[in-house]
């Protein structure tokens, strides 16, 4: 959802509410895609603050589907995190309609076109610096077999318990050669 801020960028001490409606089906990122299982509506407190910043302030919450870094089950992760943006509002002496809104926290930004700010890329911005470190389907989870793939969670497989090291053969074959009987 792109919402115009030209308005209130104008406005001292404006204040708006701007309800959006989280359109994401899918949060992509380098490591994969993610399917958003349950969103709520946002509600963005947007307010020109003397005329000098836009500040743009919310709480979003979503659900996303995430595979176990141990075993790969599918877990619902909750994910809620608040949006606190300060936009500082650039133009010229003579023409303060030019200009735009410029993030100094960021170097760049895709959310960011002017006065026009894309809420849904803001969002997902916003999720990929909230990520979780680790995801896990429950603390004691035992991952899967090295060897045959099976989840330990479900049982115990019929794999060897240790597998020795390959490049440990030539020393293994010593100590079993003067072994004491």
């Amino acid at each position: 959802m792109k919402i115009d801020l030209s308005m209130i960028a104008k406005s001292i001490n404006e204040e708006t509410e701007a309800e959006v409606e989280i359109s994401l089906d899918m949060f992509r990122s380098r490591l994969g895609n993610f399917p958003i299982t349950e969103k709520a509506p946002v509600t963005l407190h947007i307010r020109n603050e003397e005329n000098a910043v836009v500040r743009i302030y919310g709480t979003v919450s979503v659900t996303v589907k995430v595979p176990c870094a141990r075993c790969l089950e599918e877990v619902f992760v909750p994910v809620r995190f608040d949006i606190d943006k300060q936009l500082r509002i650039a133009g010229t002496e003579d023409s303060p309609d030019a200009g735009a809104l410029i993030d100094d926290e960021m170097e760049e930004t895709d959310y960011l076109h002017g006065f026009e700010l894309d809420a849904d890329q803001l969002i997902h911005d916003e999720i990929l610096l909230n990520w979780p470190m680790k995801v896990l389907c429950r603390d004691d989870c035992k991952g899967i077999c090295r060897v045959c793939g099976m989840n330990l969670n479900k049982g115990a497989c019929s794999c060897p318990e240790t597998e020795p090291d390959p490049r440990m053969a030539a020393i293994q074959d010593i100590f079993n050669e003067f072994k004491e009987v």
